[in-house]
């Protein structure tokens, strides 16, 4: 089987796309990627079997919707063009389109009028991430303009994949119908995330870490304030930021105005593969989110990394938080409070034995909860749309 992933991301660095490539290349299918890149990339690499090509720089400077829908149109023109290209080489049996943005599933238009099967995959449900992101009224009419794209793509698709549960049951309310929407949360996979040798103190900091976007509705800034409540009362922790995002400078700059350069530092975009290894040498994993309309039901992958690892994690008790993890899994504190958030870090500390416990349990969790015990669910799908028997490695 041939399959293109298309999405609007950076390859190396998204766990998502990667995962779904690499189990096809894995069981004998033929892959390729169609995704941005950096200066100083090659515009083709072969990554664990899977040809990338990268058709678009993008640097994460945005200032406002205009900016953002620009790069995006750019990357719709170029990924329609470089898809009909290949297509008409040696077609595609399947392409699957991650969003966001969901209309960038009709750059597929070309192949799919010639056979090829399309799945769109919903990372991020767009109308309230777009409301979250930039202050919008969910009447206003650029929302309802984002509801009927919603809608017109998955239309558009032979089936949409949504990214948790509570996502499915707004999507099917609103856009599709229930036997074409399938909810697969991004499990992690065993062959990156993994237990590590116990980590070797060689000094006394006590290492937390966020990696991730850098976006408002995911609370970094809070992290960071709770570090600065932290700074006197305990002067060995440390922060520990991964990731790039639209906030980034605004962090930057809140971690100088605190006065925390010695005790927060961000390394930006890291490898997938470096991000497990780095997860499995802290003490500690922090998800802040906000509780808002889009952060409240957003879910949190970097949860399950941290105890696929074997890192305990304080958590926003958010209502997707709540749907799939207990307090046996996880220690909550209450959304937006970076006070409790502190309070939290300094009980987990000085803690060990429900450091212990929630890892245990966490290790329990994913035992049942990894991409090697669910990827039959993807691959089945994808095998029904091509109609070919189901062989799972």
């Amino acid at each position: 089987m041939r399959v293109c992933m298309v999405a609007y991301t950076f390859y190396e660095a998204d766990n998502r796309v990667r995962r779904y490539a690499e189990t096809l290349v894995k069981r004998g299918d033929e892959v390729d990627a169609i995704a941005l890149g950096r200066e100083g990339q090659p515009s083709i690499e072969v990554i664990r079997g899977v040809r990338v090509h990268r058709i678009q720089k993008r640097v994460r400077d945005e200032k406002g919707v205009l900016s953002y829908l620009v790069k995006m149109l750019a990357f719709f023109l170029r990924s329609a063009w470089v898809l009909t290209l290949r297509h008409l080489r040696t077609r595609y049996d399947v392409i699957h389109v991650h969003s966001v943005p969901d209309f960038e599933v009709f750059a597929t238009i070309v192949p799919r009028l010639m056979g090829a099967r399309v799945i769109l995959d919903i990372h991020d449900i767009v109308p309230e991430f777009y409301a979250s992101k930039f202050k919008a009224n969910e009447g206003s009419l650029a929302f309802r303009l984002l509801l009927l794209i919603e809608k017109l793509s998955a239309t558009y698709a032979d089936h949409v994949i949504i990214s948790n549960h509570l996502w499915r049951t707004k999507l099917i309310q609103r856009s599709v119908r229930p036997e074409k929407c399938t909810a697969i949360i991004n499990y992690p996979d065993p062959s990156i995330f993994f237990r590590r040798r116990p980590r070797v103190a060689t000094n006394t900091d006590f290492v937390m870490c966020y990696p991730g976007t850098l976006n408002r509705h995911q609370g970094v800034d809070l992290a960071i304030s709770a570090m600065a409540l932290l700074r006197d009362k305990e002067p060995h922790f440390k922060l520990l930021i991964i990731g790039d995002g639209a906030d980034r400078e605004k962090l930057k700059t809140l971690v100088k105005r605190q006065c925390l350069e010695d005790r927060v530092d961000m390394v930006g975009l890291i490898p997938i593969e470096q991000v497990a290894q780095t997860l499995a040498s802290i003490d500690l994993g922090i998800v802040p989110k906000r509780n808002d309309s889009f952060g409240s039901e957003a879910f949190s992958t970097k949860i399950m990394e941290f105890m696929a690892v074997g890192v305990p994690a304080v958590v926003s008790k958010t209502r997707i938080d709540q749907y799939y993890f207990n307090e046996c899994l996880v220690q909550y504190f209450e959304p937006e409070s970076a006070e409790d958030l502190a309070a939290k870090i300094l009980e987990l500390a000085h803690d060990s034995a429900k450091c212990s416990a929630l890892r245990a349990q966490g290790a329990s969790f994913i035992q049942k909860n990894n991409w090697d015990v669910k990827k039959g669910e993807y691959l089945d799908l994808v095998d029904s749309l091509v109609r070919r028997p189901t062989l799972h490695a």
